[in-house]
């Protein structure tokens, strides 16, 4: 191992699994691989394809080079109106929506050593979906309120999880059995609020519960950009940590890390993001156990793979939405339901491969 190169910013170290970069004065550190950089400018360039494509589809198809040329500033005023004030929001939520998701489950699957442990199998997003579900039936359909009843809702799912875990100290395994609990009881309790609800707001809970990027607007747009923008700096900077925890509780001491510590922090930072995303577009399913599964897959090691899970969480949810659209004529699916019928595969063959090699968690 030989130092390559030292800036003001950071150290770069050579090692045979590709350069290691270090902050100074501090113990953060990473390590880039060419495969990973080359797989995450793939994705990039497929997310970016992807996003012109769900500006172009619609009522109204667009050329794609209307749709660019748009973008970039050209084009007519009635396709800059289609293309910047109806489609472009929906757009922007569904790219990062899927980015948030996509990293909330690395987190997870990360954290508790476990594939299946997504955020809502484990009842994260089932405890934000709870509370926004109240929030939608007692008339907070948008904005802060909502963005705070969800937060409220998948941050209390997390510590009840967290609590009710604990057991001089906490575990990935006894997360996941208490976190599919969790989930159940939020289940329940949503299915209670849309039983005393009124048709129309139940109608209303029910479309926003399946993941539905119907009608999203700048309103919608705004706080989770905000909440991302907060919320991601804060995993990278945790990125070392998850590495150190993907290795068990005893290795992780081993290093110096606190593992305790380190796992609460996580954990509220995977359920934040689930509870804005969820806010935004409803438990779009399967997308943060579908993500990080890929992305891992095409980077080929093992680990956390955040930029890739990323990327790979926004391209499944614009496909899934323009999929949605285009399928059956004259009828909008909503991304859920899309998404979950590719998910669904997903969980069974992890759950086959996971009893086949024993490593279900």
């Amino acid at each position: 191992m030989s130092v390559t190169d030292t800036t003001r910013g950071a150290a770069a170290v050579r090692s045979a699994g590709g350069i290691v970069v270090r902050l100074p004065r501090t113990r953060a550190s990473w390590i880039v691989r060419p495969r990973s950089v080359l797989v995450s400018l793939l994705l990039a360039a497929a997310v970016a394809a992807a996003f012109v494509v769900e500006l172009a589809f619609g009522e109204l198809d667009l050329p794609l080079t209307d749709v660019v040329g748009s973008l970039t500033g050209g084009g007519d005023s009635a396709t800059a109106m289609v293309v910047h004030e109806l489609r472009l929001p929906r757009a922007l939520v569904g790219l990062l929506c899927g980015a948030a998701f996509g990293v909330a489950g690395a987190v997870f699957q990360t954290l508790t050593r476990n594939p299946l442990a997504s955020p809502d199998i484990i009842g994260v997003s089932a405890g934000a979906g709870t509370a926004a579900t109240a929030g939608l039936l007692f008339g907070f359909g948008s904005g802060a309120g909502l963005q705070t009843l969800a937060l409220t809702g998948g941050l209390g799912a997390a510590a009840l999880i967290y609590a009710l875990a604990w057991k001089s100290g906490t575990t990935g395994y006894r997360i996941v059995l208490v976190g599919i609990g969790i989930a159940a009881l939020c289940t329940s309790a949503t299915s209670y609020l849309l039983l005393k609800a009124g048709v129309y707001q139940a109608q209303q809970a029910l479309m926003w519960l399946t993941g539905n990027l119907n009608a999203r607007d700048w309103s919608h747009v705004g706080p989770l950009a905000a909440a991302l923008a907060a919320l991601l700096p804060c995993v990278v900077l945790l990125a070392p940590w998850l590495a150190g925890l993907q290795f068990g509780d005893d290795t992780a001491k081993a290093l110096g890390l606190p593992v305790q510590t380190a796992r609460m922090a996580l954990l509220v930072v995977g359920a934040a993001l689930v509870s804005f995303a969820t806010a935004a577009a409803g438990p779009i399913a399967f997308v943060a156990l579908i993500a990080p599964q890929i992305a891992v897959r095409l980077v080929g090691v093992p680990g956390p793979a955040l930029l890739p899970s990323a990327l790979v969480g926004s391209l499944v949810v614009l496909l899934g939405d323009v999929a949605g659209r285009q399928l059956l004529p004259g009828t909008e699916l909503p991304v859920g339901v899309v998404t979950g019928v590719l998910g669904a595969p997903c969980l069974l063959w992890l759950l086959s491969r996971s009893n086949r090699i024993g490593s279900g968690g």
